[in-house]
Formats: C-alpha cells, sequence, structure tokens
C-alpha cells in the first residue's frame, strides 16, 4: 500500500510533467529522512532516525518536571501579566460587558461578564424536550481531526462511529451495546451503532464530530454526521455551530 503522499505526487506530476513520483529530487522515502534530519537540527538529543523507525514513538520527560499552567504568573504576576486588559485572572471581564452592551443578540441569546448560568436554545430545561429528551453533545474523536481522514477505511474500522449512551437510557428504549439505533430530530435523522457506556450522564448522548455525510435516498446519513442533527442557530459569542446544544430522541432500528 502506498503512502497518500506517494499515490498525490504520482498523479500530479504525471499529469502535468509525465515524471516520476519524485517531488523536489526526493521520493516519500527521501522526504521522511530529510524532514527528521531538519528536526535533529532543532533537537540534537532525538534519536536517529532508523532507531525512531524502529521504536515507533519516543518517549521524554520534561525536564523542568510537570507544566504548571502560568507558572511565570504565579511565581511573579507584577513582571509576567498575563494577556487580559488587567494582566489578571478576571473574573469580571469588561470586555464582555462591553460586547454585552453593544451587540444586537437574538432572542434568548446572553453575553454576560460573569462566568454564569444561562438556559441556551434546545438547552434541558427546553420545552422541546417533551418531544425530544435527549441532549446530543459533539467531541472530537481520536480517529479524525474534524473530518480530515473521515474517509480513511483502516481508521473507520480501528475507531468505529457509534453513538454513546447512558445504560439508564439505552434500557428505556430497549437498546443493547452495539445495536443500530436511529437518532432523529425536525431536521434529519441518523443510523449508526450505539455505545451503550455509564460514562455517558442520563439524559445525554455523545456523538463524535466530523464524520463524513453518507445519507440514502430518503436522506438518512449512515455514517454518524452529526451535522444531520445540529441546529444553525449559533452560539451568541463565537458564532460557532452549536454541535454540544441540540435535542434528539434515539429509537432502535434493528439489531446489529
Amino acid at each position: 500500500m502506498k503512502h497518500a503522499a506517494s499515490i498525490k505526487s504520482v498523479l500530479i506530476w504525471r499529469s502535468v510533467w509525465g515524471r516520476s513520483s519524485v517531488y523536489r529530487g526526493r521520493d516519500q522515502e527521501g522526504w521522511l529522512r530529510h524532514l527528521y534530519a531538519e528536526t535533529l537540527k532543532l533537537d540534537p538529543t532525538l534519536p536517529d532516525f532508523e532507531t525512531v523507525r524502529q521504536q515507533g514513538i519516543v518517549k521524554r520527560s520534561d525536564p523542568n518536571g510537570h507544566y504548571v499552567a502560568y507558572q511565570a504568573f504565579r511565581a511573579d504576576p507584577v513582571n509576567n501579566p498575563l494577556n487580559t486588559p488587567s494582566g489578571k485572572v478576571e473574573i469580571y471581564s469588561e470586555e464582555l460587558a462591553r460586547i454585552a452592551a453593544e451587540w444586537e443578540l437574538p432572542e434568548g441569546d446572553v453575553i454576560h461578564p460573569l462566568p454564569i448560568y444561562v438556559s441556551t436554545s434546545e438547552g434541558w430545561d427546553s420545552p422541546l424536550r417533551d418531544k425530544y429528551p435527549l441532549q446530543l453533545t459533539g467531541f472530537h474523536f481520536k480517529a479524525r481531526c474534524h473530518s480530515t481522514y473521515g474517509n480513511v477505511d483502516v481508521l473507520k474500522q480501528a475507531a468505529q462511529q457509534e453513538m454513546w449512551i447512558n445504560p439508564v437510557d439505552a434500557e428505556r428504549r430497549g437498546i443493547k451495546n452495539g445495536d443500530r439505533i436511529k437518532i432523529f430530530n425536525d431536521r434529519g435523522e441518523v443510523r449508526i451503532n450505539a455505545k451503550v457506556t455509564p460514562r455517558m450522564m442520563p439524559g445525554v448522548v455523545a456523538l463524535g464530530e466530523g464524520a463524513w455525510y453518507a445519507p440514502d435516498g430518503n436522506k438518512v446519513d449512515h455514517n454518524g454526521s452529526i451535522n444531520v442533527l445540529t441546529s444553525q442557530h449559533p452560539s451568541p459569542l463565537a458564532k460557532g455551530n452549536p454541535q454540544h446544544t441540540n435535542l434528539v430522541e434515539v429509537q432502535l432500528a434493528n439489531k446489529a
């Protein structure tokens, strides 16, 4: 099996210049050795290329001990201020207070200068929970960088996309670990396998973000794309995709 970089170099060079898979005088092996040699210049304490290739992973300890957040600031806050308007840890943010006063927000959205609890769209106290009682949250999946590598078969097999659900919620719905389930709301439907685990709190289910959309003829996704279920209501401050705040229902589709 060829590395993706090797395949790309072959296609690019042959389509444009009709040449081999060599790029700038180096093939895949040559680039690996060249880039590692450049890394060794920055850190000569690393083992040589052949040793790293044989070991696979190189582990080292920080000579300065365990990492301490804001260590310089804690030792001398006057001479090592933080990157905030006051140079200190800010519980009350004047910048957020200004934004809250100047921005026009949709009804129900809140930006507050203090770290307070705010009811959010499709939150735990939403009236929509009568219809869709489970809070769906997204998380960064270990087999992808967002959607990148989401089409790599070996990674999809090694770390399968599943919806995590608490045993209490699963039992109420007749769902067992590995069962095929459907996750749905008014926006769409996803069919995927269930992972029943006490690591999820009751009332909350989770789905790794970044899975590629794979719809059937009825636009039902069969790859676990959380975007199918996600609202287009942006988060108040960052205007980001609200993948942590979506209400859904889950039912048993058929046995896996």
